[in-house]
Parts: structure tokens; sequence; C-alpha cells
């Protein structure tokens, strides 16, 4: 296993839509592998493979479930009891070839959420932004559907956090970064950001371990 350069934004395979998988095999496998290495290593809680520079639609996922904003909202997701209602049982894994449905929920637990989004409970990041979080409103649930490494068939449905994570890295596979979805004032920042440090061009990647 080898821990990969990680893509800054400006990278043109950001930007793009990532191309099908056709061939379950041991290349496949082995770039799994090296994604998981270097997620571990950034550290991040998910990796597409757009962000070390391969145009395929894959990404893998970790999380521990201790985050703020699932910690505040824990009860009204009913995140304790996810296993038992069918989500939130893969907190770990890699999807090949994925699909993503949405579920706001804005007239349940949705509908507590704060008009803007919480600047700490709502804040993302992205290794191919690093260093930099944002709020940002997303879907309270979503299920993904797509294969296994082997080509198996596999549906995770997520609630909270995960759901999160699981729509930002589809959004990398559609070439879509998470500051492409930001509002004002954050939209401006980011791009403020952007341009300082001279990303928004082709050439710029870092390796955990090393600066970015």
């Amino acid at each position: 296993m080898s821990i990969l350069p990680i893509c800054i934004t400006g990278e043109p395979v950001l930007h793009r839509v990532a191309a099908p998988i056709e061939t379950f095999d041991s290349e496949l496998s082995d770039l799994v592998a090296d994604m998981i290495e270097t997620m571990h290593a950034a550290p991040g809680v998910g990796l597409a493979a757009p962000q070390v520079g391969v145009g395929s639609q894959v990404f893998v996922w970790r999380y521990g479930g201790a985050g703020s904003f699932d910690s505040h909202y824990r009860d009204v997701l009913q995140l304790d009891e996810g296993p038992a209602r069918g989500f939130n049982t893969a907190l770990s894994g890699v999807v090949v070839n994925p699909t993503l449905d949405l579920v706001w929920d804005t007239e349940g637990a949705g509908a507590i959420l704060p008009a803007q989004p919480d600047m700490v409970r709502e804040s993302e990041g992205c290794l191919s932004v690093p260093g930099y979080g944002y709020p940002l409103r997303r879907a309270l649930g979503a299920v993904l559907r797509g294969y296994d490494v082997d080509g198996n068939a596999i549906e995770v449905s997520a609630r909270g956090w995960l759901a999160r994570i699981f729509q930002h890295e589809y959004d990398h596979l559609q070439g879509t970064l998470y500051v492409d979805r930001l509002s004002e004032p954050y939209a401006a920042q980011a791009q403020r950001v952007i341009a300082e440090r001279g990303w928004g061009a082709c050439g710029h990647a870092w390796t955990p371990g090393e600066r970015a």
C-alpha cells in the first residue's frame, strides 16, 4: 500500500465527472487499498478517486460517530438506534459506481435545524481544499447504492454526519467540490482563500505528512 498525493482544487480531474469502473480486478483493489491508506494518513473521513488523480467512480469512507453535529442531534436523529433501524450500519467501506438518494426530512428532524447552516456543527472541510472549513447545509439522510471491490451489490442507508460524508464524496465523482455549493458570504471567502494560496489551477497537490 502507498500514500498517494492528494490533488488540490484546480486540478482538472477534480472538476469533471468521473468514469464508471468497468473491470473489478487487482488494479481496482490496489487503488482502493492505497486510497484507504491515504485517507487514514491525511487524516480524513472520506476520499474519492479523483482526489488522488484517478477519474474513476469509486470512493472510500470511515466515520467514528463522534462529530459535534451527531452529538448535538443524536436523540432526535435516533442515531443510537441506527443499526436496529437499518441505517449507519457501515461506518467504513468502499463503493464503486455509486448512486445516491437524498432524504431531506424537512418536516421531521430537519425542521429543527436553524435557517442558516451552523458555523460549527455544519462546518465542512475537504482534503482538496486543505486546512479550511465552511458551513454547508446537507440532507440529513442518504441511501448509497453501488458495488464493492469484488462487484457485489451494496446498499447503505445513512443519517446524520455519515450521510454528509456520502454526499461530499459522491459530489467528487460528479466533479463538484463542497466549496462549489457554498452560499454567501462563505463562497466568496473560499474563493479568496483559493486565490491567495495560488490554487485553482492544475499542478497543485499535497501528500499526507508534508505541508500542503
